[in-house]
C-alpha cells in the first residue's frame, strides 16, 4: 500500500505544524486553566481529585492540585511547544535526535493529558482527546536524518479516517436536515460562536447550503476511504480533506478541530508529492533506529486493540461522539454537530449598582466571542479556543441552569466579588471601581439582520428577551 514512498518531509511539516496547535493549547491553558479549573476555579480542582482516581483520570494536578504548579506547567508547555516548533530535536547531534524528540514530544503530551484529565466540564471537547491522540503518536517519529516508521503514519491517517467518518455517520444518522440538504441553513447563525464571515455566508443562496452540505457528505464519508488509496490517490484524499478544513476555519470559531484535522491531512501525502509543492531539499536518509522502530510496531499493537471499542461505537446505530475509552486517551471516537440548533439562545449577564434598580439601571458584561452587543461584528478567536464562551453557548439551549450549569452560580458569585481572576476571562469588566450589588441572566434570541437591515441599521444581531435564566440576586442570597 505504501510502496517505497518517503515520509521525511511530511513529518518535517506535521510536526512543526502540530507544534502550532501545541502552542495555542498551552496558551490556553495558562490563560484559562486556573480560573475555570484551579483551586479557586468555577469548577474546583479538588472536585476533579475528589471524583476520580489517579488510574481513572492520570495528572500531574491529581498529586499537586496547586495553582503554581498549574502556571508553571502551562507555562513550560508553551516553552516546549516553541521548541517543537523550531525543530529543537533536529539541531542534536545524530544519533541523539530521535531520543531527544521522543522526549520532548512525550513530555508534551504527558503534560496536556494533565489539563484534560484535571480540567473536568471544561476540558470536555473531541479535540482536546484529538491532540492528545495525535500527539502521542507523534512521539514514535522520530527526527533528524532518520525516516519515520512507516506503519506510524498509517496510523495518523487510521486517527483522520475515525475523525471524518465518524462526523458524517454521526450526521446522516443525526438530524433530519442532514439528509435532506438544509442543515446550513441555520448553522452559520446559530453556531456555538460566528465568526467575521459567518453573517456574510449565512446570506449565500439556498442552493448553495444544499451543495454545501452533498459537498460535506462525500468529504465525510466518501472521502476517507480513499485516505487508504496508493498515491496519488491518498495526497488528493488528504488534499480534500484540508481544503475542508480550511472553508470550517473561514466560516466558524470551533477552537483547533479543523485545524488539527487539517494537520492530521499532512500524513496522507508522501515526499514525492510536497517537493512538487514546497521546494525543500530533502537530506540524505537513514533507515529509523531498532528501538524506535520497534517502539512503533507496539505502539501499533496497542492502537488495533484499543480501536475495538471506537469502531464498535462507530458502528452502532447509537453511535456516541466525543468518547475516550481509556484514561489516556490512546485511540477515541469523534464526530460533530450531529444535530443543528434551528434557534439561537443567548445568555446576556448584567449587573447593577443600585439596591432597587429599573431596566435602565443594569449594564451587560461582554464576552469575547459570544455575541452580547448586536452592533459587534462577529469576532475570530479559533484556533484559540474561549471554554467559558463555549460553555454559556451550551448552558443557554435550556430555559434554566441545570445541574451541568452549576459553575454558571460559581461565576456569579465571582462577579458580585470582582474576582480579577475571573474577570480575565471576559473582554471588559463593567464595573472596575468596586463590584455590582446584584447581578442576573437573561435569556434572548438572537438572529443575524437580514442585509436590509443591516444597511439601514449597522447591526449585525437582532435579539428579542425571551425570559429570565436567574433573577437578580445578591451576594448574600445567592447559595451554591
Amino acid at each position: 500500500m505504501w510502496g517505497g514512498e518517503s515520509y521525511w518531509l511530511v513529518r518535517f511539516v506535521f510536526q512543526r505544524t502540530l507544534a502550532i496547535i501545541y502552542v495555542v493549547a498551552f496558551l490556553v491553558a495558562l490563560k484559562q486553566f486556573r480560573p475555570l479549573a484551579g483551586e479557586e476555579g468555577l469548577l474546583p480542582i479538588k472536585e476533579y481529585v475528589e471524583n476520580a482516581t489517579l488510574w481513572e483520570r492520570p495528572s500531574l494536578f491529581y498529586v499537586i492540585p496547586d495553582n503554581r504548579v498549574i502556571s508553571a506547567v502551562g507555562a513550560l508547555g508553551v516553552g516546549l511547544s516553541v521548541l517543537a516548533l523550531l525543530g529543537g530535536p533536529y539541531w542534536v547531534p545524530e544519533p541523539y535526535s530521535v531520543p531527544a524528540s521522543m522526549v520532548l514530544w512525550g513530555v508534551l503530551w504527558a503534560l496536556y493529558l494533565s489539563f484534560v484529565n484535571a480540567g473536568q466540564l471544561f476540558y470536555g471537547y473531541g479535540w482536546e482527546t484529538m491532540l492528545l491522540e495525535t500527539g502521542f503518536l507523534t512521539i514514535f517519529l522520530g527526527a533528524g536524518t532518520t525516516r519515520p516508521p512507516v506503519v506510524i503514519i498509517w496510523l495518523l491517517i487510521w486517527v483522520l479516517f475515525r475523525n471524518m467518518f465518524g462526523a458524517g455517520l454521526i450526521k446522516i444518522r443525526g438530524d433530519e436536515c442532514w439528509r435532506d440538504l438544509t442543515c446550513l441553513d441555520h448553522h452559520y447563525e446559530t453556531q456555538p460562536m460566528p465568526n467575521p464571515a459567518s453573517w456574510f455566508v449565512h446570506h449565500l443562496p439556498d442552493r448553495f447550503h444544499r451543495a454545501e452540505v452533498l459537498c460535506n457528505h462525500i468529504v465525510e464519508l466518501v472521502i476517507p476511504f480513499i485516505l487508504f488509496a496508493p498515491q496519488p490517490y491518498r495526497s488528493v484524499a488528504g488534499g480534500a480533506t484540508i481544503l475542508f478544513q480550511v472553508w470550517l476555519m473561514f466560516t466558524g470559531n470551533f477552537s483547533w478541530l479543523n485545524a488539527l484535522s487539517a494537520v492530521q491531512g499532512v500524513a496522507a501525502f508522501s515526499d514525492s508529492v510536497l517537493t512538487a509543492i514546497l521546494p525543500i531539499g530533502i537530506p540524505r536518509r537513514a533507515p529509523p533506529p531498532f528501538f524506535l522502530e520497534a517502539g512503533a510496531l507496539l505502539v501499533a499493537v496497542v492502537v488495533v486493540v484499543l480501536s475495538v471499542q471506537p469502531v464498535r461505537n462507530m458502528l452502532s446505530s447509537k453511535q456516541v461522539m466525543n468518547t475516550s475509552f481509556d484514561p489516556l486517551h490512546l485511540v477515541n471516537t469523534y464526530g460533530a454537530f450531529g444535530s443543528i440548533t434551528k434557534t439561537r439562545y443567548q445568555l446576556v449577564i448584567e449587573g447593577t449598582k443600585t439596591p432597587n434598580p429599573d431596566e435602565t439601571d443594569w449594564t451587560a458584561y461582554e464576552f469575547n466571542g459570544q455575541p452580547v452587543r448586536t452592533d459587534r461584528r462577529p469576532p475570530q478567536w479559533a484556533p484559540y479556543h474561549l471554554r467559558l464562551d463555549w460553555q454559556l453557548w451550551f448552558a443557554a439551549m435550556r430555559s434554566r441552569p441545570g445541574p451541568r450549569q452549576r459553575w454558571l452560580l460559581v461565576f456569579l458569585k465571582r462577579l458580585l466579588e470582582n474576582d480579577a481572576a475571573t474577570l480575565s476571562l471576559l473582554k471588559e469588566n463593567p464595573f472596575p471601581d468596586e463590584p455590582p450589588k446584584q447581578v442576573r441572566i437573561l435569556r434572548y434570541r438572537y438572529r443575524f439582520t437580514t442585509p436590509e437591515e443591516r444597511a439601514e441599521t449597522g447591526q449585525w444581531w437582532r435579539r428579542e428577551r425571551v425570559g429570565s435564566y436567574v433573577t437578580p440576586v445578591s451576594a448574600t442570597e445567592l447559595t451554591i
